[in-house]
This record gives structure tokens, C-alpha cells and sequence, in this order.
């Protein structure tokens, strides 16, 4: 039963080189925080196109008010105003740090969340045969040495986008996200080092496993001294995510190893009840942007070289139905945060609310692949060559649209 628990543990949460190794020979300065918002966000909430006509008229009880009115947006460009409960943000573009790709999401029509999400996370649209996440893949791509703690995923279970051969270091929820386990025990360590010393592939787990979880340890520490410890005091389950956010930038932020991240935040299937300024999405969106904004400030002076974005399965219909929610649509919204981001921009070939332009007569259309985003950002940003990115994003679009305008140059 050791045996197999330190396998999972040790293929699902850590490996690479010794951290000693690592130590002397640097570590890598690029990184890249991708949140997942599991349930469809409904992204002509978040990002409105107030100045389209249908806009108003398909959704008569939570279409969000103009900028300028009560409640009203946040005024971005003369088209789009961002949702006032991502108050928060709005310094980030201001400051040139958040841009926007509208019209986004995955070729693939389906509107079931289990499918759109797997084809999300594996970076293969419409083939559910494709093993590993792009995230893995990345991680194998990445260029210079690998660290236990080069990838950290966030959350109580592995997600599909880190599945692969590569491993990572898994990051709980919670104050006690580091609580100590068995296998933090010395004497635990000491009697499988010696049970699996003649077993290459599970003394390597094991050495793999106990450093990096030793080096998140150090780095959580030293994080937590320097935070507000009334972060996470009473803090109810709606606002946890700011209170992660920022452990999860704090520990970005303290070890210089850790290069990719991954977390997720559910509940945004709003069939029923959305709300406009105010209401259940509204409050969602108020406790995202809270998170978002303290993910930036856990990660401190790391965010001039960080890139965080943020993005859902799909998005959700144009018109409001009976319930006062709306249903699963198609294009969504993409978020793109951090100091290389050149921000203060919302990117994408929009196609407008006519009609004729939707998809299936109901649906924002996708105008821009996911990947078409992605691609351009870690070939720029994390120095993916050519050959390492077909291997990320096999059979992708070979056109990485907005290119030469996502980053700064």
C-alpha cells in the first residue's frame, strides 16, 4: 500500500532535480498563472458590449446599465465596459496590465461543461483521446533545468490540464495547506528510503517528493510572515479565493523555482437567478476580483514577470431565459493579467450581437481559438520554440492572432 500511495503522491505532486542542484544553477524568472472558471462564466457580463443594441434588449432584467448610469459599467473603450463588481482590476488596466480577447473559446461546439472542459485542459479540441493536459506538456518544454517546485498545481485534486508524465507539486486550499503528513516525518522517510533502496524509480519519487515538499515548506513560511494574518480569519467560503489567491502568489513570489501555476474556481453555471450589477454573479465576480487583485499583490514584485490568465469552458447564450439566468452558450472571454501583459486593451475579431452573426441564432460566436491566445504568450513569454510548440498545442491553428499585440515588447 506504500508502495502505490507514494507512486500517486510522487506522479501527482513532485519531481525533478534536487533542489541543491537547482540551487547553483539558477532559477527561471518567466511565469505563468492560468486559473480555470469551471461552470461557463457568462463573459458579456464580465466584459459587456454595452454599445450593441441586442445587447439590452435580450436581456431586459440583467443586461448591466451603461457606464456612467447607476450600477452602471466600468467604461474600457466605446464598445465594452468591465462588470463594477471587477472593481478591483480596473487599476490593472489602468496601469496597462489587463487586456481582454473577446470572442474567444474553443472550436469544438459542444455545450457540455465535462467536454468543454477536457478539451480545454488537453488543448485538443474535440479529441478526447489526447492522454496529458498542455500544462504537462509545457512543463516538458519548458526551456532550462527542471525543480521540484517548477509547477504547482492548486486545489484538492490533480486537474486534467496537468495530467502527463511530468510531475507536479500539489498546493491544498486552506491556512493549513502545508499541514504537516506522514511523509514529512524523518523517521518515515529514513524506513522507505531504505525499503526502496534498491528501486531507482521509487527512491527517485521519494527524494523527489520530500524536497519539494520541503522547499514549499520554506517558501510558505517565509510567505506567511510577510502577509496580514487576518487574510483567512472568519473569512466565509465565497471570499476563500482571495485568501488562496494570495498564499499561492506568496509562494510564487518566495520561490524563485516555481514557473507555472494552476487553480480553479467553480460555481458560474447561472441558469437561474443571474443578476445584473447586483445579485449571485455579481457576488461571484466581487469575490474573483478580490482574489484576483491579491493574487498580484502575493505576488509582489514577481508580477512584472508574471502572466495570469483567466478563462472558462464556454460562455452563455445572449438572451436571458425564464429563470432570470442564462444557459450554455459559446464564446467567451479571455483574461490576460501581469507586467508583460500590454494591457488597457480588449483584443479579438468581434462579431458582433446580430443575429445573423450568432452562433446557432443564439450564441456570441468564437472568433478566436484559445490556443490562438495561448501560443503567441508562451512562445514570447517562456521562450517556446517552434518544434516545442507543436508539441504543446499539436494541430493547432498555425496563425497565433494579436501576436505582436498581447505582450509587451
Amino acid at each position: 500500500m506504500l508502495r502505490r500511495q507514494l507512486l500517486h503522491f510522487g506522479a501527482f505532486t513532485l519531481g525533478g532535480l534536487p533542489v541543491s542542484l537547482v540551487r547553483a544553477q539558477g532559477g527561471p524568472q518567466k511565469k505563468l498563472v492560468v486559473v480555470m472558471l469551471r461552470g461557463a462564466v457568462d463573459g458579456l457580463s464580465v466584459v459587456a458590449p454595452h454599445a450593441e443594441p441586442e445587447y439590452a434588449a435580450s436581456r431586459p432584467q440583467i443586461a448591466l446599465p451603461p457606464p456612467g448610469a447607476e450600477d452602471g459599467l466600468l467604461k474600457l473603450d466605446a464598445m465594452f465596459g468591465l462588470h463594477p463588481s471587477l472593481a478591483p482590476l480596473k487599476r490593472h488596466w489602468d496601469g496597462g496590465q489587463l487586456a481582454f480577447v473577446h470572442a474567444s473559446g474553443s472550436p469544438d461546439p459542444t455545450r457540455s461543461h465535462f467536454d468543454a472542459q477536457d478539451y480545454l485542459e488537453s488543448g485538443t479540441p474535440g479529441r478526447k483521446s489526447t492522454p496529458d493536459g498542455w500544462m504537462n506538456r509545457l512543463l516538458t518544454a519548458l526551456p532550462g533545468e527542471p525543480a521540484p517546485t517548477r509547477a504547482i498545481s492548486q486545489g484538492s485534486t490533480p486537474p486534467r490540464i496537468f495530467a502527463g508524465t511530468a510531475s507536479v507539486a500539489s498546493l491544498g486550499l486552506g491556512p493549513n495547506a502545508m499541514q504537516r503528513r506522514a511523509i514529512d516525518n524523518p523517521q518515515m522517510q529514513a524506513g522507505l528510503a531504505k525499503l526502496y533502496a534498491g528501486d531507482a524509480q521509487l527512491s527517485g519519487t521519494l527524494r523527489d517528493t520530500t524536497q519539494g515538499r520541503s522547499e514549499m515548506a520554506r517558501s510558505m513560511a517565509a510567505g506567511e510572515r510577510s502577509m496580514d494574518p487576518s487574510a483567512d480569519a472568519g473569512a466565509p467560503s465565497a471570499r476563500s479565493f482571495a485568501a488562496d489567491a494570495r498564499r499561492l502568489g506568496t509562494l510564487i513570489r518566495k520561490d524563485a523555482y516555481t514557473q507555472l501555476a494552476f487553480t480553479s474556481v467553480g460555481g458560474w453555471d447561472t441558469h437561474v437567478n443571474q443578476g445584473a450589477a447586483r445579485g449571485q454573479l455579481a457576488n461571484r465576480l466581487a469575490s474573483l476580483g478580490e482574489g484576483l487583485d491579491a493574487l498580484s499583490v502575493g505576488l509582489g514584485d514577481a508580477y512584472k514577470d508574471t502572466v495570469i490568465v483567466v478563462m472558462s469552458e464556454f460562455g452563455r447564450t445572449l438572451r436571458q431565459n425564464g429563470n432570470g439566468g442564462t444557459d450554455h452558450g459559446r464564446g467567451n472571454v479571455m483574461w490576460l493579467m501581469g507586467g508583460p501583459v500590454a494591457g488597457g486593451q480588449v483584443l479579438g475579431d468581434w462579431p458582433g450581437l446580430d443575429k445573423s452573426a450568432l452562433a446557432d441564432g443564439r450564441d456570441l460566436a468564437v472568433a478566436t481559438d484559445f490556443r490562438q491566445v495561448l501560443a503567441p504568450l508562451l512562445q514570447r513569454h517562456l521562450g517556446l520554440t517552434e518544434t516545442a510548440l507543436a508539441a504543446v498545442f499539436p494541430q493547432a491553428p498555425q496563425t497565433w492572432r494579436y501576436a505582436d499585440k498581447l505582450m509587451r515588447a
